[in-house]
C-alpha cells in the first residue's frame, strides 16, 4: 500500500486534490492510520483514481463522476451522450464568442450588438418620406419616442419612414421576431451608429427581414439613451 505523497508521484494528481477526493466521498483511502491519521491507497484505489482521470478528460464534472465512476456501462454511456451535447452547445457558444471577438478587433465599431426575440408590438404610427436621415427629427418632431425605416442598408436618395404617435393615423403591428440590438453609445451619432449595424449584419450574414426600429427611452431621472433594432432572418 501507498502513502498519499507516494501515490501523487505515482499519478500526478496532487496531495491537496487527492484529500479534496476523500472529502467529497469520491476516493477515500483503503484505511487510515488511528495513530499518525496517514491515507493508505491499495491497487484499488490506484485504478479508481485513474477511471477518475478518464472521466475528468471526457469532460465529466466531478459531480457527474462521482455518479458514473461505479456505475454500470449503460448509465455512463448515456451519461457521456448527454455530456457531448452540453460541450457541442459549448463549443458553438465558445465559436460564436470568438467571432464576436475577433469582429470588433477588426473593426472596433462603437456599438455591440446583440442578438435576442422580441414578442408581438403594436404601435399608432404616421408615414413619412425623408429625403435624407437627418431631415427625420425636423419631420418627426425633437425627440419622438420611436422612429421606424425600411432601409436596409445607407439610403441611395430618399426612403420611408414612420414615427409613433398617439394619434397616428395607421396602426402596424410588428409581429414576434429575432432581432438584432444596439445601445448607441452616448456621444455617438445615431446615422453612424446605423450604418454600423447594417455593416455588421452583412459581416454576419443576416438578412434585415422588416422595419427598423430607433427607440428613445428615458429612465425616471430623466437620462436617456437610444435603441436601434433590426429584425433579421
Amino acid at each position: 500500500m501507498w502513502r498519499i505523497g507516494a501515490l501523487a508521484r505515482m499519478t500526478g494528481v496532487s496531495e491537496r486534490t487527492l484529500r479534496y477526493y476523500d472529502r467529497i466521498g469520491l476516493l477515500p483511502p483503503a484505511a487510515v492510520s488511528r495513530e499518525s491519521g496517514y491515507r493508505w491507497y491499495g491497487a484499488g484505489e490506484l485504478a479508481r483514481l485513474e477511471r477518475i482521470r478518464g472521466l475528468q478528460r471526457l469532460g465529466l464534472s466531478l459531480r457527474q463522476i462521482h455518479d458514473a465512476v461505479d456505475a454500470p456501462e449503460p448509465e455512463v454511456h448515456a451519461l457521456l451522450a448527454e455530456t457531448v451535447i452540453a460541450l457541442r452547445r459549448d463549443l458553438a457558444d465558445l465559436t460564436a464568442a470568438l467571432a464576436a471577438a475577433e469582429d470588433r478587433l477588426a473593426v472596433a465599431p462603437a456599438i455591440l450588438p446583440q442578438e435576442t426575440a422580441v414578442g408581438e408590438r403594436r404601435m399608432r404610427i404616421e408615414r413619412v418620406r425623408v429625403g435624407r436621415p437627418s431631415e427625420l427629427a425636423a419631420v418627426c418632431g425633437a425627440s419622438p419616442g420611436a422612429l421606424l425605416s425600411w432601409l436596409t442598408g445607407a439610403p441611395d436618395g430618399g426612403f420611408d419612414a414612420a414615427f409613433a404617435a398617439v394619434d397616428g393615423t395607421e396602426v402596424l403591428t410588428l409581429p414576434a421576431r429575432r432581432v438584432v440590438r444596439a445601445v448607441v453609445p452616448p456621444g455617438h451619432g445615431l446615422v453612424p451608429a446605423g450604418l454600423e449595424l447594417f455593416d455588421w449584419l452583412a459581416r454576419q450574414g443576416l438578412a434585415v427581414a422588416g422595419p427598423a426600429l430607433e427607440e428613445r427611452l428615458a429612465d425616471g431621472d430623466g437620462a436617456r439613451v437610444t435603441v436601434l433594432e433590426v429584425p433579421v432572418s
